[in-house]
């Protein structure tokens, strides 16, 4: 079975307080379900039409798994803390 990937991209953060609120519950409930934050931070290069904002690569055991992660009642929790906090997108992706 392929593994998954998390892509986050910011296109901006907002609201630093609402980041940092969200921070404190999404990991914990990333990792406590299995998810693997492969790497996260501010982009050292951007090409084309990239941004130089935070990416976040996050590693699970399946798509099915990536999903379900995302749509715990733990995670929809860090969600509802970030409240507008950030323009972001996530995309989850199949590995090789």
């Amino acid at each position: 079975m392929a593994k998954a990937y998390w892509v986050v991209c910011y296109r901006e953060i907002t609201d630093c307080e609402k980041m940092a609120a969200y921070a404190r519950l999404a990991v914990p409930a990333i990792e406590s379900q299995g998810g693997r934050a492969l790497a996260r931070g501010t982009a050292v290069k951007a090409y084309e039409a990239g941004q130089v904002e935070r990416t976040v690569l996050i590693e699970f055991d399946s798509i099915e798994h990536a999903i379900a992660v995302h749509d715990s009642p733990a995670y929809q929790a860090a969600v509802k803390a970030l409240d507008g906090g950030a323009v972001r997108d996530i995309r989850i992706v199949a590995g090789t």
